[in-house]
């Protein structure tokens, strides 16, 4: 957890992606990350938490369904969005807290 915590207390955005690998729609968040990602570039980060690995973090956000995306800033939740939402709504979110 320790290694988690570093990553979302930067000033950075930090968009995390709450993911089971048995999850159908988590397999097709996957490219839209990366799409997303393209688009904001250094901008802010996006990292990965498999919830069956991971499963004190999910318990931590209350991760009840995925995918959940957590926008985190500085540690704090600015952000939170269950299922799998377009792209354009995921990229305005974060670039909201650039």
């Amino acid at each position: 957890m320790a290694k988690f915590d570093e990553l979302i207390n930067s000033e950075k955005p930090t968009l995390v992606d709450f993911y089971a690998t048995w999850c159908g729609p988590c397999k097709m968040m996957s490219p839209l990350l990366e799409q997303v990602a393209t688009d904001l570039g250094s901008d802010a980060k996006i990292i990965k938490v498999d919830i069956d690995k991971n499963r004190e973090a999910a318990k931590q956000y209350g991760i009840r369904s995925v995918p959940t995306l957590i926008l985190f800033k500085e540690g704090e939740i600015v952000w939170r969005q269950s299922g799998l939402p377009p792209k354009n709504l995921i990229t305005e979110s974060v670039k909201k807290f650039i």
